[in-house]
């Protein structure tokens, strides 16, 4: 199902959580709502399924204008953060819920129910668990039931509202991979909230950033990762390090460093902010008789479990901190200890010039 909210506006009381949203998601796509608390996400996924009324504004289904169709008649499916499982009902009894409580015209036969439940327990993997109760199984377990539940129903549309938000690290990285294998298989046009960037980046087609009501960019993990279209976006997704400055004729000067900027050549002493993530900066033992043209920086700590070496580095110009992400090859190479004497330049800078940043 394609789904299109046009011009959505909502408020409550004088705090603005949407403001003149439009969006479209196309059919069979999994897309990421993602962005700080407080930012609309969950707003929007609540008007789409028909739980909240927008102020302005439409949800067309399938080109048909749904704004005023009651939640039931949607077909939408939700998982919900927290499970909302019915503790004195089987697993099997849970999924089978929604099939149920259908109007008795629609209502297949108790053979079709079991059948439809048992296929639903053997995609989710959880089969085994049929008879036994929500309180007896484990988070994870939880929530793969939940979704279960909300695919009985064959809806069209499949809405989940930080549906990992209360599993431990482990677990997430578990369902998120698990999730993204059952969409591969279904097809459903599904529409998920997170918070959690790395969450996004792995498992959605698309992501939509949203902040304070506004939407800030649109598009592919890999365009929105490498390709910020704003100083938001950038410092949300994963950790930056900020060269403050102001930007002259093509230039970033910032505390004596200076940068090129050739897309900003028309730009006359407007202030600027030169953005770089930390695996993008390069180091170097300082060499007290070699002239650089780096910052130069003293180690303070370095953190070098895993494939990666984090280190946490004191500018000595201005005492401000810079974060370096290098191999751990790289890291033993240089033989490294805490307080020595580094360089270190930008490999790659994105520049942003606008009175906001």
């Amino acid at each position: 199902m394609a789904i299109e909210v046009r011009n959505i506006t909502k408020r409550f009381g004088n705090f603005l959580a949407l403001d003149n949203i439009s969006l479209s998601f196309q059919p069979g796509e999994l897309t990421a709502l993602l962005g700080p608390s407080g930012c609309g996400k969950t707003t929007l996924l609540r008007i789409i399924a028909g739980l909240e009324r927008p102020d302005a504004g439409q949800v067309l289904l399938d080109n048909e204008d749904a704004s005023n169709r009651h939640v039931r008649e949607r077909q939408v499916g939700f998982v919900f953060q927290h499970y909302a499982l019915f503790k004195h009902m089987t697993v099997f009894e849970n999924i089978a819920f929604g099939l149920r409580v259908k109007p008795r015209a629609e209502r297949p036969s108790e053979a079709q129910i079991r059948s439809k439940v048992t296929q639903l327990l053997e995609l989710v993997q959880l089969d085994w668990l049929a008879d036994r109760y929500p309180p007896q199984l484990s988070g994870g377990q939880r929530q793969r039931i939940a979704l279960a539940r909300a695919l009985a129903v064959e809806p069209k549309v499949l809405l989940l509202d930080e549906p990992f938000g209360a599993l431990d690290a482990k677990v997430r990285k578990e369902l998120r991979r698990w999730l993204r294998r059952l969409h591969d298989e279904l097809h459903v046009t599904s529409i998920f909230v997170t918070h959690d960037q790395e969450e996004a980046l792995e498992v959605a087609d698309r992501i939509v950033l949203m902040n304070k009501g506004h939407i800030e960019q649109v598009g592919s993990p890999a365009e929105v990762y490498n390709q910020p279209a704003s100083p938001f976006v950038y410092g949300f997704l994963g950790n930056v390090n900020l060269f403050h400055g102001r930007v002259h004729e093509g230039v970033l000067e910032s505390e004596g460093v200076s940068f090129d900027a050739p897309e900003y050549r028309q730009a006359q002493d407007a202030k600027g902010v030169g953005f770089v993530r930390p695996h993008d900066i390069e180091i170097e033992r300082y060499m007290p008789d070699i002239d650089t043209d780096g910052i130069t920086v003293r180690l303070k700590r370095a953190h070098a479990i895993g494939p990666l070496a984090q280190l946490d580095l004191e500018r000595e110009d201005n005492g401000e901190m810079l974060e370096a992400v290098v191999p751990n090859e790289r890291y033993a190479e240089l033989g490294l200890s805490e307080g020595d004497r580094l360089v270190v330049r930008p490999k790659r800078l994105r520049i942003f010039v606008d009175e906001a940043v």
